[in-house]
Order: C-alpha cells, then sequence, then structure tokens
C-alpha cells in the first residue's frame, strides 16, 4: 500500500478552522481515510484552468475537492464546500 502525504491548501484550513470542533474533527478522520486510498472516495471529477483532474469527494454533508500528484505521492485537499439540501454528486459511476 502507497501511503500518501496530506497537503491541505489555505482556503480549506481557514473552512476547517471556523467549524465546529465535532465537525472538524469528523473531516480530519476522513482526511486520514482519503491519504491511505484516495481513489476509493472520489465520486465525481472536474478539470481545473489546467486541464489537472480534481476528484471530488462526499462525506458528512461536505464536497471534498482534491487531487492526487502520484508521483510526489501527495493527496491536495483544495477546498472544502458544505453540501446544501442534500445535494448528489453527478459524473462517475461506481
Amino acid at each position: 500500500m502507497i501511503e500518501y502525504r496530506l497537503l491541505v491548501d489555505l482556503e480549506a484550513v481557514v473552512e476547517l478552522d471556523s467549524l465546529p470542533k465535532r465537525d472538524r474533527s469528523r473531516l480530519l478522520l476522513f482526511f486520514e481515510k482519503l491519504r491511505s486510498y484516495p481513489e476509493h472516495y472520489a465520486s465525481a471529477d472536474e478539470r481545473d484552468d489546467r486541464g489537472r483532474r480534481i476528484d471530488i469527494a462526499s462525506h458528512a454533508g461536505w464536497l471534498i475537492y482534491y487531487w492526487t500528484d502520484f508521483a510526489d505521492r501527495h493527496v491536495k485537499i483544495m477546498k472544502i464546500r458544505r453540501v446544501a439540501g442534500g445535494t448528489r454528486l453527478q459524473g462517475r459511476k461506481k
């Protein structure tokens, strides 16, 4: 098993810092799972302005936008967004 290093963008850190401790802890535990198996949790994906695939995982009312840098063995969390009204992700079928 490849163990990835987890990197979190400042935008996501600011969002995490504003959350109640319970929500923040729940997301941090999910980040640990994501670090171990990033390809397992992606529910959808989109492309950034460079054409790089950004995976989107849904967890506990949040969307987590991240990409996996296989060469450097990093999972890079770009942003997190609260899901409004049970929004379902479209895109990737499992």
